[in-house]
């Protein structure tokens, strides 16, 4: 099979990328930047998703789409997210079902449901974004779904919850960097909240899994072992060693702060970070369980060997420099400051 992966050269796209590779597939990617590591078996295509007429030549003599490409939280885009992540993605799209492709796979975001009033997630609850880059992705996710209804073309749609994994920096980035050094860690709320990570190696099969049923079907992706956010950095800071704390902040206050300190560019958090994260929010996960889908990793487990692997390459030089928002290091700005005291 001949596969496009749209970002390839992202956190994601890249594994996706890579594990359909050591299946032996012909995989091409279309990203505007390139990744030095990339397998030698791996076609790169250097194209901006917005430009149709690059897209349609990327899209020639393939069979399956994945459709990766999306400016996230970290990036601050405004309008701009519109532009990449729903009129790149009905771009996307159309010139797959132009080009005669077999199915198409969208991979999409937990933002979708903003702060869900309810917990688990399933297919059933409706999606209720808070901020810009939850409403893209999910004007995204249904242009696609018009687009492939129409052209009776088959959608894979993949809901992962946030993803820990070998290789990301971004935001956690600055987690890890406080506790290794001894600092407070801080959360919205008291903390005592259930939430659910996802370790990217656990995406991928269920990805894969999703991928080989050869069917249409939204998938809603998080570990099936988790505990509240507290716990969770607690046991984190437990594993690392450090005199850190987890200390919680009052809501409203700390809402409104942060909203300020972004409008005015001075913190790294975006509205997804600063509006969601003092609440509730996890997958009900039993369908992909009862198609034999088994996450290797807790909560606990995936923070563990993140951070360790943080430990190990945290040296400046070794981010890439023009890598994707989730592969980059993050600046703190005013956080910096906020660290000092800590």
């Amino acid at each position: 099979m001949h596969h496009l992966i749209t970002g390839g050269s992202g956190f994601l796209g890249n594994l996706i990328a890579r594990r359909l590779h050591e299946r032996g597939e012909q995989v091409r990617i279309l990203d505007i930047w390139e990744d030095k590591s990339r397998p030698a078996g791996i076609e790169l295509v250097r194209c901006d998703i917005r430009n149709r007429e690059g897209v349609a030549k990327a899209m020639r003599g393939i069979d399956i789409v994945h459709h990766n490409v999306a400016l996230v939280p970290l990036t601050k885009s405004g309008s701009s997210f519109w532009d990449v992540n729903v009129e790149g993605s009905r771009i996307a799209a159309e010139e797959a079902v132009k080009a005669g492709v077999k199915s198409f796979v969208q991979m999409s975001s937990s933002a979708l449901f903003g702060c869900p009033e309810h917990c688990p997630i399933t297919n059933e609850t409706a999606p209720k974004p808070v901020e810009i880059y939850g409403r893209a992705k999910l004007a995204g996710e249904l242009a696609v779904r018009e687009v492939c209804e129409r052209a009776a073309l088959p959608l894979v749609v993949i809901r992962p919850r946030t993803i820990l994994g070998e290789g990301r920096f971004g935001i956690f980035q600055i987690l890890f960097e406080w506790i290794r050094e001894g600092r407070d860690v801080y959360v919205i709320g008291n903390g005592d909240i259930l939430f659910q990570f996802v370790h990217a190696h656990d995406l991928m099969d269920a990805y894969m899994l999703a991928l080989d049923a050869g069917r249409s079907g939204i998938y809603n992706v998080g570990t099936d072992r988790f505990g509240t956010l507290r716990e969770g950095l607690a046991h984190l800071i437990e594993h690392a060693g450090t005199t850190s704390r987890v200390r919680g902040l009052p809501e409203s206050l700390t809402i409104n702060t942060l909203r300020v300190l972004d409008w005015l560019r001075l913190s790294p958090l975006a509205p997804w970070h600063y509006l969601t994260y003092h609440k509730a929010f996890y997958f009900d996960v039993s369908p992909l369980l009862g198609l034999g889908w088994k996450p290797r990793y807790s909560n606990d487990e995936m923070f563990r060997e993140c951070y360790d692997w943080y430990l190990k390459n945290s040296d400046l030089a070794r981010a890439p420099k023009d890598a994707s928002a989730h592969r980059s290091l993050v600046k703190q700005r005013v956080l910096k400051i906020v660290k000092w005291f800590s």
